[in-house]
């Protein structure tokens, strides 16, 4: 039973697109397991850029079946968008019966609520993710599969829009939200969403049982999950590896694989602890070469040196047995390099990762640097192709994090892959 996680082991945007559309060559089934349209996953081939932020990444080979599972929470509006966009059909991609929906009211309650917070802001997207986990712990969030049944729908929502009209006006003082208007945009979505809803899970099974390549996709990272990650500054969701079992709906035994995807440096999207973050020429570089853009927010990203207290950290409670390192290229040229090795928090030297935001935040980084290579990295395929100073770059990372590398990115294409060890048998 082969499933093979592929998980972001920093602050997200690790290039988990890029890697999953290369590595489902050798998968039937693609899955996304958390998260919602608050992530972004690029994937650039032959047929084109691709700006995914439901659609699973493996989209783009013709033999691998697409899922969003359970622990996704979707905006059919923006599925609806995806699906138009990629021309997707019924065999082409499945949505989980059980992933709760993101309705009008979370997209207005997460911005409100955002505004109130003021400079306490956690950098949310807005886009009504965290109100629809919140829903769902609930139990009053709505699910895919409900679309298809008007009647019941008909019965559930007037309580549901009644209560979170009466948060909207009485605590923030905003206009309410028409419950005619959700009632027919969810007749409208169980016309266009309805062939994509299925039960998930025995699709997933059935991939399984028969012995064909399963990948697991997780959204945001490590140190974003809400319960391992830099809490409060976390998502709403559990990105690591506990949350890909939950998140489709499979036992531990089925995992052959779990590998972490890490930059060759470290970057963090909105607000939150950052111990390596350079505030200086040499992270606007970083920056600048890296294009270091949010997908879904547009925001520039926060550049730091490689964390390898929060890197060692992410391997340990994903299990990595891979460990991917992407953007290397982006490095080329420096003349010193540098990787964080512990911290030092009020006066002591430690090499865990506080679980404490507040000692994360006092966190200063204790660096060994290394001398960078002039020989370049992008767009290479090849092992010998790797300057000795980048390999041996890598192979610190590989020994602090306990982990061997696997795959080298060379760049943003599918094809500018260096291939160390195959994560998915062939």
């Amino acid at each position: 039973m082969p499933a093979y996680a592929v998980i972001g082991g920093q602050w997200g945007d690790e290039g988990k697109g890029k890697i999953i559309d290369y590595l489902a060559r050798d998968a039937s089934a693609v899955a996304r397991y958390s998260g919602g349209n608050n992530a972004g996953h690029t994937v650039i081939n032959d047929a084109g850029t691709f700006k995914l932020h439901l659609v699973p990444s493996g989209i783009c080979w013709p033999h691998v079946t697409n899922i969003i599972g359970n622990g996704v929470v979707v905006d059919p509006d923006v599925l609806l968008g995806e699906i138009n966009e990629l021309n997707l059909t019924p065999e082409k991609l499945v949505v989980s019966d059980r992933a709760h929906l993101i309705l009008p009211y979370h997209v207005e309650l997460d911005r409100l609520e955002e505004a109130r917070r003021g400079n306490d802001a956690i950098g949310t997207t807005g886009r009504g993710v965290g109100p629809a986990y919140l829903d769902k712990v609930n139990r009053t969030g709505l699910r895919a599969g409900e679309l298809l049944d008007p009647e019941d729908l008909a019965t559930r929502l007037p309580a549901i829009v009644e209560f979170k009209n009466e948060v909207l006006t009485k605590i923030y003082g905003a206009d309410p939200v028409d419950i005619e208007d959700i009632f027919r945009a969810s007749l409208r979505w169980a016309t266009e969403l309805g062939p994509y809803i299925k039960p998930a899970e025995y699709f997933i099974a059935e991939a399984l049982e028969s012995g064909e390549n399963l990948i697991l996709e997780g959204a945001q990272g490590a140190l974003l999950d809400l319960d391992h990650g830099s809490y409060p500054y976390v998502t709403s969701s559990n990105p690591t590896v506990g949350g890909a079992l939950s998140g489709v709906g499979i036992g531990p035994r089925a995992f052959a694989g779990v590998a972490g995807v890490f930059k060759a440096y470290t970057t963090r999207v909105g607000a939150g602890p950052f111990p390596t973050e350079l505030l200086d020429e040499v992270g606007e570089k970083i920056r600048t070469i890296g294009k270091e853009v949010g997908t879904t927010t547009g925001r520039a990203r926060r550049v730091g040196w490689f964390d390898g207290v929060a890197g060692r950290y992410s391997a340990k409670i994903n299990g990595f047995d891979a460990l991917i390192i992407t953007k290397l290229d982006i490095l080329d040229g420096f003349d010193t390099v540098k990787v964080c090795v512990a911290y030092e928090i009020d006066g002591e030297r430690t090499e865990n990762f506080p679980i404490d935001s507040a000692l994360l935040a006092r966190s200063k980084p204790i660096y060994e640097e290394f001398p960078g290579w002039s020989g370049s990295t992008a767009g290479i395929t090849r092992r010998e192709d790797i300057p000795a100073n980048a390999m041996a770059y890598i192979h610190f990372i590989e020994d602090i994090l306990g982990v061997k590398a696997s795959v080298i990115s060379s760049g943003p294409r599918r094809e500018e892959t260096v291939v160390l060890k195959d994560i998915i048998p062939r």
